[in-house]
C-alpha cells in the first residue's frame, strides 16, 4: 500500500513539473490573442500576436518569408489596460506558486524515502503542496478567463505609433498561448487533488517488533 500511494505521489509531482514549465511558456509566449486587420502603411493583410508582457507584428518580406518585429511591455508603460496588468500579476504569482508547490513535493518524497514520520499531521507537505497548487490553478484560470472576455468583448490596447499596432483588430481569435495555460491549471489542480487526497501513511508505518 505504500508503494502504491509513493507512486500517487510521484505522479503528482510529474504533473506540477509539467504544468509549472507549460505556465512559464505560456507567460513568455506572445500568442495570448490573434489580431487581423488591415495595416494602414503598406494596406496589406496582417497578423499580430498579442501577448502578456510583448506584442509581436507579421510582415511579408521579400522572399515570401515572414518578418516578424516585437515590442516588448514595460511595467510601468501606461498604455497597458488593467486587465493585461492583472494577468501579469496573476501568472507571475501562478508561476512562483508552482515553483513552491514542486519543492513541497520534493520535500516531502524525500522524507517518505529516508522513512521520516511527520509528528504533526497537518504540517504534512504533500497537503501543503496541494493547497499551493490549486491556488496557483485559480489564479491560472483567471487569467485564462480575463483574456477571454477581452476577445468576446473586443477590449483594445491604446499602443503607441512605434508599435505600428491599431488598437482595435477586425477580427481576433484565441491563441496557442492561452490553450497552454488552460493545460497549466488543469494539471496543477489534478496534482493538487491527488496531494489532498492522498491516503499515504505517513506518521502510521508499523513499528517493529522488539
Amino acid at each position: 500500500m505504500l508503494t502504491k500511494n509513493y507512486h500517487h505521489q510521484m505522479g503528482g509531482f510529474v504533473l506540477t513539473t509539467v504544468a509549472w514549465l507549460l505556465c512559464c511558456i505560456s507567460m513568455g509566449l506572445p500568442q495570448w490573442r490573434v489580431w487581423y486587420y488591415e495595416d494602414p502603411v503598406i494596406f496589406k493583410p496582417t497578423v499580430a500576436f498579442v501577448g502578456i508582457w510583448r506584442s509581436c507584428v507579421f510582415y511579408n518580406g521579400n522572399n515570401t518569408r515572414d518578418i516578424r518585429i516585437c515590442h516588448r511591455y514595460n511595467y510601468h508603460d501606461s498604455f497597458l489596460p488593467l486587465y493585461i496588468r492583472i494577468n501579469q500579476h496573476l501568472l507571475l504569482v501562478s508561476s512562483f506558486l508552482g515553483l513552491f508547490g514542486k519543492i513541497t513535493i520534493i520535500i516531502a518524497l524525500w522524507k517518505v524515502c529516508i522513512g521520516r514520520e511527520w509528528r504533526n499531521a497537518t504540517c504534512n507537505p504533500f497537503s501543503l503542496s496541494g493547497i499551493l497548487n490549486i491556488i496557483a490553478s485559480s489564479f491560472l484560470y483567471l487569467a485564462v478567463l480575463f483574456n477571454y472576455i477581452s476577445i468576446i468583448r473586443k477590449w483594445g490596447i491604446a499602443f503607441p505609433p512605434y508599435f505600428h499596432m491599431p488598437s482595435h483588430p477586425d477580427t481576433q481569435k484565441i491563441g496557442s498561448a492561452m490553450a497552454l495555460a488552460i493545460i497549466a491549471a488543469v494539471f496543477f489542480l489534478i496534482s493538487g487533488i491527488i496531494c489532498l487526497s492522498s491516503n499515504l501513511a505517513i506518521g502510521k508505518t508499523p513499528h517493529s517488533k522488539i
